[in-house]
Parts: structure tokens; C-alpha cells; sequence
């Protein structure tokens, strides 16, 4: 298999490369949920939100930075200071997040929001704590119901923030419904019948009025919110078997990648061309977990999952057969749970296995 990188033996170089091109964060349990912040100030281009997976109640949320390498001397009350990844914050969340997401409204004096979903959708507001160590505070903002007639919901297994209009939100849930919020007003827009089943994931496509969803009735859908009076279903899994992840190429609008649960396969779909794959990309030897198109290229894609390997794909020549060979891998030490692809710094992707977030250089 040619261009081919696998993981070195010792990860990463030493502290003080010029061009390190691996960086590991070990946090103090699972790591699931994680998104990279998009804010262009310099304190903020090298930053992650991650969410625990602990089977209680009581979970977590980190914020980690990178440390400015520029930065002489260190600090006796933050022992992490001088680490290449250190936490800046952290707070409680009920239950483990099934996703986070920072607001895609990065202009000069917004606010440094993140949103986390699970029992429900909660926003958090994040402030510099006046140390000068780079931590920073982190204040419940919201608790998002789409319940009007009880203080319960049905757990939310996803949700996407619009990019173009950062005022617009979408959540999934399990009781078959995609709910669209006002996030000025913190109130619903519109709740609606998604699937037949539980739906797994929504993501919007360029613009401020087109999204899709999956679910455990086997089908990707599209909706318009100009006209949400109907769906097109672009695609049905073999034997109705679940979608669980759905991602919109944000280069290229027309094309969707989907993956099944306890599927090997990703799935690359064409709008204009509903029901049947444009292409299947292979290459794992288990269960899909995640996938990342390239947020600087509307031909290059990145699928993980528990075969331990991170694959990126070029798919500037897509066949209907299936791809077998990517144009590069990364071998993790464990079962890779999630995967993001930085939009800010598009040189670099995070994984994340067992209780440990990697960052890598691509």
C-alpha cells in the first residue's frame, strides 16, 4: 500500500521541535465527544472541547489548549503549564455528551460559546478566568427543552450548529423528531417527524436552509426549511440496516458521506443522484466510527474506527467500485471513537481512543 504513514513508535517528537507532528492529551477517563473551536485569535486557533463517556450520571467536559511554544517559564499552581496539550477548563455535564460543538460565530466580540447535547441541549459560555495561564471559566448559559408540556425530553443523539447562519440549530432525537432552534431566542422553531425510527444524526449543508438526518430506519433524508412540508429520501441502507453518522462535504454540497452501525464501509453519496452510492470506501477491518471530509477540499475524506486506523481517502477520480486503497493511514493504539478535521488549521486532525485525544498532522 503506497504513501502510506503509520504511527511511529514513539508518538510525536521532542517538545521543542520546530515541526512536531503529533501531539497526545491523556485525560482522566473515556474520551467520545470532540470539536475543534474555529476562533481566529491566536489563543484560540489550537483548541478542543471533549466530553467523557462514563457510564453514570456524572460526566465531564474538558476544554484543552495547546500551549504557545513561544511562551519561557511555567507556573507552580498549573503543573500542566509547560505541556504541549494542558486543560484550560472543566465542568460537569449530566450523562456523557453524544456531541460538542463550538458556535461557528467567530466575529471579533462574540461570545466563546459551546454547545453539548444529551438529556438535553445545553449552552455554555466560556470567559478568560484573569489568571494569565490560558484557563478560563465556564458558565451554564442554557437548558434547551423542545418539551413544552413536561420538564423531560427525549435524549438527543446529535445535533449541528448552520455555519452560514450561526442562529440557526438542529438537534436529533430518539423519539423520531429533529427539532430547529432559535438560538437568539432560545426557543424552537419547528419540531418535526424525521424518520419512522430513532434519528441518529442531522448535519446542514451549505447555506442556512437545507439539512439531512439518518436513523434506525435505514434511510439518509433532506429537508428545506422553506418547505418542510415534505422530505426526499437520497438513501436507503441494504435491508433497512441503521445510518448511524451522516457528513456534509461543505466544499462540495452535492455529496454526503453516511456509514451504517457495525459497518466497515462508508458510504459516499450524490444528491442528484438519489439511492445509489457513488462510491464505498473499504479499507477497515471493523466497525466504522467516524468520518471527517476535508474542510479545504471538496475531494479528500477521513474514515476511523475500531480497527484502530484513521484512513484518508482521495476520491478526485470517484468510481462506482469500491476503494480499497487510501492515500494515507495512522495506526492509534486503541479503538478510535471519533474523529474531527480542524476547519481553522485544515493541517491537522483529532482522534480520540480510550481515555487519550491525539492531534495529527496531515
Amino acid at each position: 500500500m503506497s504513501n502510506i504513514v503509520h504511527a511511529p513508535e514513539q508518538i510525536g517528537e521532542p517538545e521543542d521541535s520546530q515541526r512536531k507532528e503529533i501531539y497526545t492529551y491523556t485525560a482522566p477517563w473515556t474520551v467520545f465527544s470532540m470539536a475543534w473551536s474555529s476562533r481566529p485569535d491566536p489563543s484560540s486557533q489550537f483548541r478542543l472541547a471533549i466530553g467523557s463517556y462514563v457510564d453514570r450520571y456524572s460526566n465531564r467536559v474538558q476544554i484543552v489548549k495547546k500551549r504557545n511554544t513561544s511562551a519561557k517559564g511555567g507556573s507552580k499552581s498549573n503543573p500542566e503549564y509547560n505541556t504541549s496539550l494542558y486543560k484550560a477548563a472543566e465542568f460537569d455535564h449530566p450523562y456523557p455528551c453524544t456531541k460538542i460543538l463550538w458556535s461557528p460565530d467567530v466575529r471579533h466580540g462574540s461570545r466563546d460559546l459551546v454547545a453539548t447535547s444529551g438529556d438535553y441541549l445545553r449552552l455554555w459560555n466560556l470567559t478568560d478566568d484573569g489568571s494569565g495561564e490560558g484557563t478560563l471559566n465556564a458558565k451554564k448559559e442554557a437548558v434547551l427543552n423542545n418539551n413544552k408540556k413536561s420538564e423531560y425530553c427525549a435524549p438527543l443523539t446529535s445535533f449541528d450548529w448552520n455555519e452560514t447562519d450561526p442562529n440557526i440549530l438542529g438537534t436529533a432525537s430518539i423519539d423520531t423528531t429533529c427539532t430547529i432552534w432559535d438560538m437568539t431566542t432560545q426557543t424552537a422553531r419547528t419540531r418535526l417527524v424525521a424518520h419512522d425510527r430513532e434519528v441518529f444524526d442531522i448535519a446542514f449543508a451549505q447555506g442556512k436552509d437545507v439539512f439531512a438526518s439518518v436513523g434506525a430506519d435505514g434511510s439518509l433524508r433532506m429537508f428545506d426549511l422553506r418547505q418542510l412540508d415534505h422530505s426526499t429520501i437520497i438513501y436507503e441502507s441494504p435491508g433497512l440496516s441503521p445510518l448511524l453518522r451522516l457528513e456534509w462535504n461543505k466544499q462540495d454540497p452535492n455529496y454526503i458521506a453516511t456509514f451504517a452501525v457495525d459497518s466497515r464501509r462508508t458510504i459516499i453519496l450524490d444528491v442528484r443522484v438519489p439511492t445509489t452510492p457513488v462510491v464505498e470506501l473499504g479499507g477497515h477491518g471493523a466497525c466504522l466510527n467516524a468520518t471527517a471530509w476535508a474542510p479545504h477540499s471538496h475531494c479528500h475524506i477521513c474514515t476511523a474506527g475500531d480497527d484502530k486506523q484513521a484512513l484518508i481517502w482521495d476520491l478526485s477520480s470517484m468510481q462506482v467500485k469500491p476503494l480499497e486503497e487510501p492515500i494515507l493511514a495512522y495506526g492509534a493504539e486503541g479503538e478510535i471513537n471519533n474523529l474531527q478535521w480542524s476547519a481553522s488549521q485544515p493541517d491537522w486532525i483529532s482522534i480520540a481512543y480510550r481515555d487519550k485525544i491525539q492531534i495529527l498532522r496531515v
